[in-house]
């Protein structure tokens, strides 16, 4: 598949999972009287760690017995899910920065069972051979941009941070912050570094687009996107009593960037359809030493 291809595939995977921004779509797991219990997922629309994560974790709890079903929603409707008990848990939670928020709201029928990541960023990204380097360079240079800076789903911790701290802390109001979805502002990316344009993006780390686009962060001197983070599993109040061999398991679960973007890679980029399930069991394969370790 030719690297065009492979980024088209992943556009349109990427726009599968946004279909639903404020609903959910769910794809529902093995079934049967046999299995050790039923667990269900919340996996964030358009955030690829968390659905590469939890497509992982769906093939290793189905290899040891469990039901999984993942249902994909935007983070109000997961954590409202969550709380009440309707889902078990989200392997997406940024602290302590990008879903602060929703913790704070939703803390007391939460719990965290830790990082299982903790090099997450948010930043702000242009095309590699852009003339600046420094998000304090932006403003001045806004017109190479369009005057515009494309974001991702309104509402989500990255729209917030850019909204209340970046834009006014660098001087960018006079720029337009487009926010839609992830996948249009990945379509835009992809448009502008194939015309040669330069272009101005929120996104994350990790994230595949690091690696199919010729992109680069901008510096962040007055840290107002915030330092690394962590990415955490979060279940319902119940979870633990409920599947403590699971809950065990999602504690001690760790995975650095090196490991998620060789998932990512292989089921956003080289996979070619939404069909996971064969990806992820090859990577699975490639990976066993890893992968047995998760389940210790």
């Amino acid at each position: 598949m030719t690297k065009r291809r492979m980024i088209a595939a992943g556009l349109a995977l990427a726009g599968t999972a946004a279909l639903l921004v404020t609903g959910a779509i769910d794809q529902t797991g093995v079934a049967g009287d046999d299995t050790k219990g039923r667990l269900t997922v919340a996996v964030f629309n358009g955030w690829d760690e968390g659905i590469a994560a939890s497509e992982l974790w769906k093939a290793v709890l189905e290899d040891e017995g469990y039901a999984v079903d993942l249902v994909y929603a935007d983070p109000a409707a997961a954590y409202t899910g969550i709380a009440k008990g309707d889902y078990d848990l989200t392997l997406d939670t940024w602290l302590p920065l990008t879903h602060a928020e929703y913790m704070k709201t939703y803390g007391d029928d939460l719990v965290d069972l830790g990082a299982w990541n903790d090099e997450a960023k948010l930043t702000i990204a242009v095309n590699e051979d852009a003339p600046i380097d420094s998000l304090s360079e932006l403003a001045a240079n806004a017109d190479l941009f369009g005057n515009r800076l494309v974001g991702i789903e309104s509402g989500s911790g990255l729209v917030t941070v850019t909204q209340n701290e970046v834009i006014p802390g660098y001087g960018l109001e006079g720029m337009q912050f487009v926010t839609s979805s992830t996948p249009a502002m990945l379509t835009e990316l992809q448009a502008a570094t194939d015309a040669g344009r330069d272009v101005a993006v929120t996104l994350w780390r990790p994230h595949w687009a690091y690696n199919a686009f010729p992109i680069k962060d901008l510096e962040d001197p007055d840290g107002l996107l915030g330092d690394a983070e962590g990415i955490h599993t979060v279940t319902s109040t119940g979870f633990a009593e409920e599947f403590p061999e699971v809950a065990a398991w999602l504690e001690a679960f760790r995975m650095d960037n090196e490991l998620l973007y060789s998932l990512e890679d292989a089921m956003f980029r080289e996979g070619g359809d939404d069909d996971y399930g064969p990806v992820v069991a090859q990577w699975i394969a490639d990976n066993r030493d890893y992968v047995d370790t998760l389940t210790r």
